[in-house]
């Protein structure tokens, strides 16, 4: 199904390579808040959230708009960029596991097409009537409502096998994407750059105020992905060991394609459609944990989300002052990453 397992870690291994994990997190996730169009030191990034955390604790030295970087911008585009990633990746683990496809990933079923749709009607239709929140709002509802069109269409076909729900999404997936191409050529032209950023992918929407909702929907569906860590294994299997074990394959395979579809597209609506993630990361997380999912879920989450801040801090210092579309950057990786794996014949 995925990549050949490289070796299969003991448990004192595998809280060695996931504590070193958090470290590489910790230590990029300063790198991130440091770099880009205005360099800042590292000792006034610490000593700038030492004073937002607690006023006064350190004396300030640096020029007033450092603090408004690192605080205002940088930081919470951190982030967003962590859960993101994170997000992303878990959802692929989960459905590669429930679809037993290893080029399965969290756009799979026209999420993202969703979110694009919703995002295009905010940007050139309806304009920001809710204010700066218009878009993310849109676009989350956009991928919901795929997703529950897909889920329709599966049903109404029988179509809940792996390969015909896969097959369901593509559909509806296309449709939507060219009702989104339609909003485009409709709209006004002088806006198209925005939409292109946006379909591209980027954290630029960043903002404390909507680190909340990326939070709730990954920590609770996430925490139940890896409760049922042995169901994902069983999956793995095949169907029908998964129903001598006592599973019922359809509602687990309805019930995680719709836990994958909430996070994915509450990460899309204040990122942009950003590929590679949820289809490359896993099969690198299996390659150094091995294939259970008890050990696959949280190194997956730990390592989408350190790729996806390498990929930020690549996109805005490579055509630095200009922001890069991160989704250029992760689509560059990740297709000569699976050259490479193809290569290998690991699929």
């Amino acid at each position: 199904m995925t990549a050949a397992v490289l070796w299969v870690p003991r448990r004192s291994t595998l809280t060695l390579l996931l504590t070193l994990g958090a470290a590489v997190l910790l230590l990029t996730v300063s790198l991130a808040v440091s770099v880009g169009a205005v360099f800042i030191p590292g000792a006034t990034v610490r000593g700038v959230l030492a004073n937002a955390l607690i006023p006064g604790t350190v004396a300030v030295d640096w020029p007033p708009g450092h603090a408004a970087i690192v605080w205002d911008l940088r930081l919470p585009r951190a982030i967003l960029a962590t859960l993101v990633g994170a997000g992303l990746a878990v959802t692929g683990a989960a459905l590669q596991a429930v679809t037993r496809n290893p080029l399965a990933d969290p756009h799979l079923l026209g999420i993202s097409s969703g979110a694009a749709f919703g995002a295009i009607l905010a940007l050139l239709h309806t304009g920001l009537f809710l204010g700066l929140a218009t878009v993310p709002l849109l676009a989350f509802a956009g991928a919901l409502v795929t997703t529950f069109l897909v889920l329709g269409v599966a049903q109404a076909a029988r179509a809940t096998s792996a390969d015909r729900m896969v097959l369901a999404g593509v559909a509806v997936s296309f449709i939507v994407m060219a009702l989104a191409n339609l909003l485009i050529f409709l709209g006004d032209p002088r806006a198209t750059h925005t939409v292109v950023f946006w379909m591209l992918g980027g954290l630029g929407l960043a903002q404390w105020a909507h680190l909340i909702w990326p939070l709730l929907a990954l920590i609770p569906l996430g925490l139940w992905l890896w409760l049922r860590v042995g169901d994902l294994n069983a999956m793995t299997v095949g169907d029908e060991t998964a129903a001598t074990l006592g599973l019922n394959v359809a509602r687990f395979r309805l019930t995680v394609f719709f836990a994958g579809a909430l996070i994915t597209g509450v990460m899309v609506a204040f990122s942009g459609i950003i590929g590679f993630v949820g289809l490359m990361v896993p099969h690198i997380a299996r390659m150094i944990v091995g294939g259970d999912h008890a050990r696959v879920i949280p190194a997956s989450a730990m390592l989408g989300a350190i790729l996806l801040l390498w990929a930020d801090i690549a996109a805005r210092t490579v055509m630095a002052p200009e922001d890069m579309p991160i989704g250029i950057v992760t689509g560059l990786v990740g297709g000569g990453f699976f050259v490479w794996l193809l290569r290998r014949r690991h699929l």
